[in-house]
């Protein structure tokens, strides 16, 4: 593979979420390894986005940047689907006017509109498609919710499943859920997440006394933050320990107890990672995941980690590192912080080394994107693809 299209609805920091973060690193990893990367994605009036800022001069001379406007419109019920297939019918009148690549990688609902013309006929690379966490198809926390993965994002995302070439997987209960809506097993193409070696704490200093627990994300339902919230207010006020909540929670969601901070919001990395370095544990007791950067970052910083064993998770965490919960249960995720506040330092500082360890063997991006290029190339060997094949136009 020489040459690779990226299609993403954003790429961090000028748009924040964990597919826009995944899809920074891929560009950024892709572009190292010295293969071109045709790069689509979302302008959000951020400063420095046309001139690419995040990348350094060596990797931008591998990356097109092809900045697209999405689309706006009224917020009605079902607006951000209706914006999805016209944001991917703007990719696609772009992309079948360019050069030919060697693959296609498309995250979340950017290849709807390729898809479609492909199924009529339309010649293009292959299209491996990354639904990321596959949250529509994990428990909802509550009916709303359900409303919108059920009746509003399944029926687009099985039209991937069915129809992209591949399927990208983080492996754990994602490759489960792909393999209940597809027959199509071969099309899977399993490679977890990474984090860039930037990340790694070069010394666990030890356990804080008392003990240091953080939670970093989003206020949104599934992330569990109300059913932490209820497991905080039944500690017992004599119980020594400090909680960190990062994130932009609404004043009304938040714990007023003294051993508990809100940050607000925390987009500089650097800060970030001095918080988890002095932190000891990190909380997550979503509904539904992918594989969360946050648990990745908190592992590269040696933290224990608490959370629900949802999507990729458990390819994270188990007992040697920390301890998984059924998803935002209070129960469980009350032993489990009783059982983090009485574990003796030795224990908890073995479960410290576990995180970071694994992530220097298993989760380190430059071990990924070579796992990745191997894996692309298996198939375009496999298919017989020619690399200079060009898009045609589709038969009518």
């Amino acid at each position: 593979m020489k040459k690779i299209a990226l299609l993403t609805d954003g790429i961090y920091p000028y748009v924040i979420g964990g597919m826009q973060k995944h899809s920074y690193y891929l560009a950024k990893c892709l572009a190292r390894q010295k293969i071109y990367v045709d790069l689509y994605h979302m302008n959000n009036g951020t400063p420095g986005i046309m001139q690419l800022d995040c990348f350094n001069e060596e990797e931008k001379k591998y990356i097109t940047s092809i900045v697209i406007d999405f689309p706006s419109g009224i917020k009605l019920p079902g607006h951000y689907i209706r914006a999805s297939f016209r944001y991917s019918e703007r990719i696609f009148d772009i992309f079948k006017n360019r050069d030919p690549v060697d693959f296609i990688y498309a995250k979340g609902f950017t290849a709807w509109k390729l898809l479609k013309e492909k199924q009529k006929g339309y010649e293009c690379a292959p299209i491996g498609v990354n639904f990321h966490g596959y949250e529509m198809f994990q428990k909802a926390p509550d009916f709303k919710t359900w409303f919108q993965y059920k009746l509003l994002l399944r029926k687009p995302v099985l039209f991937g499943l069915r129809h992209a070439d591949y399927l990208f997987s983080y492996g754990g209960k994602i490759t489960d859920i792909i393999r209940r809506n597809t027959s199509q097993y071969h099309k899977i193409i399993e490679i977890p997440s990474g984090i860039d070696a930037d990340w790694l704490n070069p010394r666990i200093s030890g356990v804080n006394d008392p003990l240091k627990f953080i939670f970093v994300g989003r206020y949104e339902r599934r992330k569990g933050v109300e059913e932490l919230n209820k497991v905080l207010k039944t500690i017992s006020p004599q119980t020594a320990f400090t909680f960190t909540i990062v994130g932009p929670i609404p004043d009304n969601k938040k714990v007023l107890i003294n051993k508990i901070n809100y940050t607000g919001s925390i987009t500089d990395s650097g800060k970030l990672k001095a918080l988890l370095n002095e932190s000891d544990v990190l909380v997550c007791p979503s509904h539904s995941e992918g594989m969360p950067n946050v648990i990745l970052e908190a592992m590269a910083s040696g933290l224990a980690i608490i959370a629900s064993d949802v999507g990729a998770v458990n390819k994270l965490v188990n007992d040697k590192n920390g301890i998984l919960i059924d998803p935002a249960n209070e129960v469980q995720l009350e032993r489990a912080l009783s059982r983090m506040l009485e574990m003796n330092v030795n224990e908890l500082l073995l479960m410290k080394n576990s995180s970071l360890l694994k992530i220097k063997k298993d989760f380190i991006w430059d071990t990924i994107i070579l796992k990745t290029i191997e894996e692309i190339d298996k198939r375009l060997v496999s298919r017989d693809i020619h690399p200079n094949r060009k898009n045609s136009p589709p038969n009518r």
